[in-house]
């Protein structure tokens, strides 16, 4: 009978824990989410790109749930099998930088449409800066989901 080393065995079950999903964990371990691929900055993170890992200790300042990670962008590389950081996922910007972007005001009744400049990238419900090119007026509004930025009124 062939005896294999405890190092091949671990390497197995690493290997193992990466392609499904390694939901037995002993006593003590914390499961973690981590990447199945290696995740690029910039990539959207999606529950296909995540396998739960236990760990035998916790890591500290490591995302510890899958649907905090889910639709998240990668700020920096990702490596497989490794835990996440709290500091590497940011929320997908919507509104980008210096790309025209369209602003409402609405007030009862009245809609006022525009075209401004935002100063700064921002995700949904963050407060964004943004410049109307033609008048020069800087305004202060809120991003929407469906990409455009509501100033004032309700």
């Amino acid at each position: 009978m062939t005896r294999v080393p405890a190092r091949s065995s671990l390497l197995a079950a690493t290997l193992f824990c990466l392609g499904a999903s390694c939901a037995q964990a002993a006593p003590g371990d914390v499961m973690l989410p981590v990447p199945v691929v290696t995740l690029y900055p910039g990539d959207v993170i999606t529950d296909s790109h995540l396998v739960d890992r236990a760990f035998r200790l916790a890591m500290r300042a490591s995302v510890d749930n899958r649907l905090a990670l889910v639709g998240k962008v990668a700020r920096r590389t990702l490596l497989p099998g490794q835990p996440i950081p709290i500091n590497a996922v940011d929320d997908a910007k919507i509104v980008r930088r210096g790309v025209p972007t369209q602003v409402v005001f609405r007030e009862s009744e009245m809609v006022i449409t525009g075209i401004v400049e935002p100063l700064q990238s921002a995700s949904v419900n963050e407060m964004v800066k943004a410049r109307n090119p033609d008048t020069g007026l800087t305004v202060i509004g809120v991003v929407q989901a469906n990409g455009t930025i509501r100033v004032g009124g309700e």
